[in-house]
Parts: structure tokens; sequence; C-alpha cells
């Protein structure tokens, strides 16, 4: 039924309720599982979405902004590798992938250029309003995705 499963994950609280929903589907569907972590200023997550843009110019806010982006993605590198392992200790084939953009467009793009017939993601449950406001991956995935989309409520 779903052979390939892509599975967003973040950084935040929900990540592992995510990761055993796919690790769940994955062992009944016989699945195999590809964690997608997305790198990205607009998440909350990341150093940089707090950056202080007035400060730009300072040097050395330049240097520590850097180190905190780079210490983000390998510690992101990390975690993905850390439940890439687990699912295979579970005997699941898997991989995973970090890769930079708009999160939305790239869990998209990723799905459809690896040919998954599920994407597996969380959804925050953020108010009509605020999604207004701020936009949401979630929405931005069910609308625009060529499969079916699990969420998993924050």
């Amino acid at each position: 039924m779903y052979d390939k499963i892509l599975v967003s994950l973040d950084r935040s609280p929900i990540a592992q309720s995510v990761f055993e929903t796919a690790l769940y589907l994955g062992k009944n569907c016989h699945s195999q599982l590809n964690f997608l972590h997305v790198l990205s200023q607009e998440t909350t997550e990341t150093p940089l979405s707090f950056a202080p843009y007035s400060f730009t110019y300072d040097t050395e806010i330049i240097k520590e902004l850097q180190h905190q982006w780079e210490k983000y993605k390998q510690e992101s590198i990390e975690m993905l590798q850390y439940w890439t392992n687990q699912a295979k200790d579970q005997g699941l084939k898997a991989e995973f992938n970090q890769i930079y953009g708009h999160p939305g467009t790239i869990i998209c793009q990723q799905a459809q250029e690896w040919g998954a017939n599920l994407i597996v993601m969380g959804r925050r449950g953020h108010s009509t309003v605020s999604e207004l406001l701020l936009g949401s991956v979630s929405s931005y995935v069910i609308h625009r995705s060529h499969c079916a989309v699990h969420l998993v409520q924050f």
C-alpha cells in the first residue's frame, strides 16, 4: 500500500510522535522510510529565526550566528542519523536528507522526486488567524502534494 514513506521531521517536541507514527506505518506496510529535515530560517527552531537583523553589519554577531547555524545543521544531521538507525534496527529500509529551503515546497518536491506514496508530518494546530498570518507548512503540503498526507497533531 505505502511502500515509500517520506517523513518530515523538525526539531520541535512533536518530532518524536511523527517518528513513532512513521515507524508504526512503515512496519505495518513494509515500507521504506526517508527522513527529511528542511533547513529554513522560517522555522522557530532555527537560531537564525531570532537573528538581530539591525546588527547584521557587526562582524562578531555575524560570526556567532554562523557558528550557531553550523551547530544547528550538525545537530539536525545527528538527529536524522539517530532516527534512521532506529528504523534500521526495527528491520526497515531507511535513509535521510537535509535540504535548505521553504519547508512546504521542499517536502512536496522530495516526495515527488523520491516517488513517495505517503508523507508523514506534524501539525502544530495553529488557529485559523495565525495560519493566515504565518502560513502553515502542513496546509501547504496537503494542498500541493501528489500523494497522501498523514498529519500527526501537536
